[in-house]
């Protein structure tokens, strides 16, 4: 069994348009809820997990904060293919994943995110900025995904937390 955690960046500036799209950096509302996040993703009492994370500034700062507030000891490793990245592009991260880790948390963007989540459990859902779902897989390899065979425990958003 495997547990999978799928956390969208949270909220980016646009105030500099000079700025590439992928070195959008975190505006202050997205800040505050990457930290609710965070403090949500403590509760789980993980011992660890396996951080694959987008290269891009918003998603890196996501990670940074929401890895602070939560407490939680884990190993981040940049994936290039996240940012931009196609439900095919996705299956493909998850699926190098290494055997040994039964945890993982991939930050990254829609709308890939969504895709995936469709796929994964066979439900539309919404993925808004800073939304994180944790999802069981009842596989033994991350490379024995199937559509639909997955349970999707929850979805949050900040603005369901207090």
């Amino acid at each position: 069994m495997k547990t999978l955690y799928l956390l969208r960046h949270a909220k980016s500036s646009w105030n500099d348009s000079s700025l590439r799209d992928f070195d959008r950096p975190l505006n202050d509302r997205g800040r505050k809820d990457a930290e609710q996040i965070g403090k949500r993703l403590a509760i789980e009492n993980l011992d660890a997990a396996l951080v694959v994370c987008s290269p891009a500034l918003r998603t890196r700062e996501t990670a940074e904060i929401v890895l602070q507030s939560s407490q939680l000891r884990a190993e981040e490793r940049f994936d290039e293919r996240i940012y931009e990245a196609s439900l095919k592009d996705l299956k493909q991260v998850i699926s190098d994943l290494p055997g040994d880790e039964h945890i993982a948390i991939l930050i990254g963007h829609n709308p890939g995110f969504e895709e995936l989540l469709a796929f994964l459990t066979g439900e539309a859902r919404s993925m808004p900025t800073c939304a994180l779902a944790k999802i069981k897989l009842e596989v033994g390899n991350w490379g024995d995904l199937r559509t639909g065979e997955t349970d999707l425990e929850w979805l949050i958003t900040p603005k369901e937390l207090p």
